[in-house]
């Protein structure tokens, strides 16, 4: 068995750094958990909410060991990430698939590359740092989609049920997933199969196993379902308006109690409303469907935080191909690095001096959200141009204007 050093090199120096950041800094974990860019309130890991697996895991640590081994814990989820997205860069689905080969597919960032990107963003460093849930179940969907490239399909399931039972808006991913997952049965010349029985298939795997979570939980909780109310229902319901990166908190603030069902219900059915379009529009490349869903998730799930831009940022290296057609990107960039440095500093404005107040913060989440949908809306406009020029190679390089 042969050790790739580059990798072994890359795995080492960033849990070195993690490491090191916990060690010499033993008061930076806390201060960052406290953080409402970074924590929100069913990922904080002083709250623990996501599932009664969480709390059973953690309740065997002892304490006098209890810092260290949740540092090592958490260092080894992010090499676990970066091991994953290495195994997805390196399947080359993202330039080729069955159904669609881009005409840049010689663009590339070398494997290592793209899981050094992943693992020296800052925002993934910080999210380590600070302990959230979040980073469980980013891995977990990483693994998901590594398995599925990589023609395990049942692996694939298990880990999307374990991610759903943890967060449960990745449960949203099993249409395109079984999308990409029937697309990598037919490339491997397994007996074809028609969609209808792979979907029947696989999607009865994946409730049978988010059904064994749930009654894992059920059994260790006494033998009670009080903790779906506890968990999902604050997902569903969001009695928690905790400030936070997303749009939802300061909406349903500001919302009549007569209406906030109604609009409850309109927030979600928009989330839900994605998932359909892109699978359909963009059924030749189920993995960028997946790769879009992430990042639209980053910006309209009910309590986002920098740890889901940091897994959508994850897949963006993998379609370096399509950058050269990007029209925005340095506005996008630098609108995310300007909420990235303002962010804290109106939140400190509002929280502790008090000479501002929650539009402060707001302001900054909602130009945080517009610089992240400008990523997601480029992204979609370089896919979209890059199949049309294979459809028609005479229109390469020229403009193209809306009518």
């Amino acid at each position: 068995m042969t050790i790739d050093r580059r990798k072994l090199l890359l795995f080492g120096s960033a849990a070195a750094l993690r490491f090191f950041l916990f060690s010499a800094f033993p008061l930076l974990p806390d201060l960052l958990t406290g953080r409402a860019e970074i924590s929100t309130p069913v990922t904080s890991f002083k709250r623990c909410m996501p599932a009664p697996l969480f709390l059973s895991l953690f309740a065997l640590i002892p304490s006098q060991l209890f810092s260290l081994v949740t540092a090592l814990l958490y260092i080894l989820a992010d090499l676990l990430c970066a091991q994953s997205v290495i195994q997805i860069a390196e399947s080359g689905v993202a330039r080729s698939s069955r159904l669609f080969t881009s005409p840049r597919k010689g663009i590339k960032w070398d494997s290592v590359a793209v899981g050094a990107a992943y693992l020296f963003n800052p925002f993934t460093i910080a999210t380590c740092l600070a302990r959230p849930t979040s980073v469980f179940s980013n891995c977990a969907i990483l693994y998901t989609i590594a398995s599925a490239v990589n023609r395990r399909p049942a692996k694939s399931m298990l880990a999307l049920a374990f991610a759903a039972y943890l967060s449960l808006y990745p449960a949203l991913l099993l249409p395109p997933l079984i999308l990409l997952c029937h697309d990598e049965s037919i490339a491997a010349e397994h007996p074809k199969t028609s969609i209808t029985a792979s979907a029947s298939k696989l999607t009865s795997f994946f409730i049978g196993s988010l059904s064994w979570f749930m009654i894992m939980s059920y059994l260790l909780t006494g033998q009670s379902w009080e903790f779906l109310h506890s968990t999902y229902g604050v997902h569903f319901l969001l009695p928690d308006l905790t400030p936070n990166v997303g749009l939802w908190w300061y909406f349903f603030i500001e919302m009549f109690d007569s209406f906030r069902q109604f609009f409850l219900g309109v927030f979600w059915l928009h989330l839900l409303g994605y998932v359909g379009g892109l699978c359909v529009r963009l059924r030749k490349q189920p993995l960028f469907v997946l790769t879009t869903l992430i990042g639209l998730f980053a910006i309209f799930q009910p309590y986002p935080s920098i740890s889901d831009a940091s897994l959508y940022f994850a897949f963006l290296p993998l379609y370096s191909h399509i950058f050269p057609l990007m029209r925005y990107a340095f506005f996008a960039v630098a609108t995310i690095l300007y909420t990235t440095l303002l962010g804290p500093a109106f939140y400190y404005l509002w929280i502790y001096a008090g000479s501002g107040n929650a539009n402060f913060f707001y302001a900054i989440t909602l130009v945080w959200s517009l610089g992240l949908s400008i990523v997601v809306g480029e992204c979609l406009f370089a896919v979209l141009r890059d199949e049309w020029e294979l459809e028609r190679p005479e229109m390469k390089g020229k403009d193209v204007r809306r009518i």
